[in-house]
């Protein structure tokens, strides 16, 4: 391998223990002149550069430090899994409310204020807000029992149930700086997660929800529900997908009464633990991811072509 025309993929990791070493593995098994590597942070300097053509973001949900970087690294001209730019304005509410917008079913969902925020603020910060809130008009909106969750995607730092209205504000008060919503619990015995990898490949796994961890029930999914079900867990997959802009993503579905639901559109850092993964989906995510980045790496495409600071900064390529 020439190190002087070799390809760069960085990961940015937290808890993972199985999937990193075996991503590592698999780039280096292709031989296609790309290493990937642990990234290496101890500050930025504004202006030095990005060693990385490609950056796998697996952490930056849980430290913001991280996320100022990738988009500093998006601005070097890495190419970032995830766009740091969509997952820094990703929240559980807005996804709910654009999986309604597309036609799809979810279930009924109510964004709270913040109990507390870490800013200063003086009485006069909140003028905006209702106050007390009508949590009889809440309760009776989202049904009970019902779920309340962190909104922000790539973690579950809270999930309680909640059967009144008294424990719903007993749990919204724990919940402290957490923006937070309250979501209709739909009981279902058939979880589905979809794994999606590029915006175009798909990989269904059932989840055991007591067990929290994935079944390896491949007759469930090829014999038990139609080729039509699975063709649209397919399709509403990846259109949830792309209407993010994500390249890695993991859909959340419940089949109720015939019908299907979404219960989380997006999680942009799904678990890939080798230990609720069946062997031949973890190698599956494993192998998809590798062969994605390292494309990324070598053939990058635009990450997005919106973003005012792209158009600004077309006429100066990256240093």
């Amino acid at each position: 391998m020439s190190e002087a025309k070799v390809k760069r993929i960085g990961l940015l990791v937290g808890r993972d223990w199985s999937w990193p070493s075996a991503f590592i593995s698999e780039v280096g098994r292709r031989d296609e002149n790309v290493v990937a590597e642990f990234v290496k942070l101890g500050g930025t300097l504004m202006n030095e550069p990005c060693p990385y053509q490609a950056i796998v973001d697996r952490m930056s949900h849980e430290i913001p430090y991280y996320r100022s970087y990738l988009k500093y690294a998006a601005l070097k001209g890495a190419y970032v899994i995830n766009d740091p730019f969509i997952q820094a304005a990703d929240d559980k509410f807005f996804g709910i409310a654009l999986v309604n917008r597309l036609g799809l079913r979810s279930p009924r969902t109510v964004a709270l204020p913040n109990k507390r925020v870490e800013a200063e603020t003086a009485p006069e910060s909140y003028r905006n807000l209702v106050y007390p809130m009508n949590w009889q008009a809440i309760i009776e909106f989202v049904g009970v029992p019902a779920i309340l969750k962190d909104a922000h995607t790539g973690g579950r730092r809270i999930v309680h149930r909640v059967h009144s209205v008294d424990e719903l504000i007993q749990r919204y008060d724990e919940s402290d700086t957490l923006n937070v919503v309250l979501q209709q619990l739909m009981e279902s015995d058939v979880h589905i997660h979809a794994f999606v990898v590029g915006r175009e490949q798909v990989l269904l796994a059932r989840y055991s929800q007591p067990d929290r961890r994935y079944v390896a029930d491949d007759d469930f999914l090829q014999n038990q529900i139609t080729p039509e079900l699975r063709e649209q867990l397919t399709a509403d997959a990846l259109t949830i997908s792309r209407a993010y802009g994500y390249d890695v993503n993991m859909v959340e579905f419940i089949l109720k009464d015939n019908l299907l639901y979404v219960i989380n559109p997006t999680n942009p850092a799904p678990d890939l633990d080798i230990n609720l993964l069946s062997p031949r989906n973890f190698n599956w995510c494993v192998e998809r991811m590798a062969a994605f980045a390292i494309e990324m790496a070598k053939r990058p495409r635009p990450q997005f072509a919106g973003y005012q600071w792209q158009r600004v900064t077309a006429a100066s390529p990256p240093s």
